[in-house]
């Protein structure tokens, strides 16, 4: 891939931010919205976008359960594998919804100055 192509699919996540420069997950993300664009249906993420968000979301739940039962189990390499899976289908949503992972960022930078970074803010103060 040339240096341009890179730092046009840059410029459409993080002005100024080369690719190799950024997180996993935004990287992630930046994978998933080029299947996305790429429209053909061949991979299993382009499926999954194309099979809407029902079924992301049951996608997510089922990761999301998989993260919990290796936890309780005490399972270190399972729960590594299981987060990265929850990870991925969250993002997935993510980009379905057009939701870019520096809006989360944001809203965590938000939380953290009502409350700190490690407290989840009550339900009443999230709309805020």
């Amino acid at each position: 891939m040339s240096h341009a192509k890179r730092k046009e699919q840059a410029v459409d996540l993080t002005p100024g931010v080369e690719p190799t420069t950024l997180d996993e997950l935004t990287r992630l993300f930046a994978a998933i919205s080029r299947r996305r664009r790429s429209g053909d249906g061949e991979t299993k993420t382009e499926k999954l976008l194309a099979a809407g968000l029902p079924k992301m979301a049951k996608k997510l739940i089922e990761e999301a359960t998989e993260v919990a039962i290796e936890a309780v189990r005490g399972e270190r390499q399972c729960l590594k594998s299981e987060s990265a899976d929850l990870l991925y289908h969250l993002v997935v949503i993510w980009n379905a919804m057009g939701i870019k992972p520096s809006d989360v960022w944001g809203e965590m930078k938000r939380r953290e100055r009502l409350l700190g970074i490690a407290e989840k803010l009550p339900k009443r103060l999230i709309r805020g």
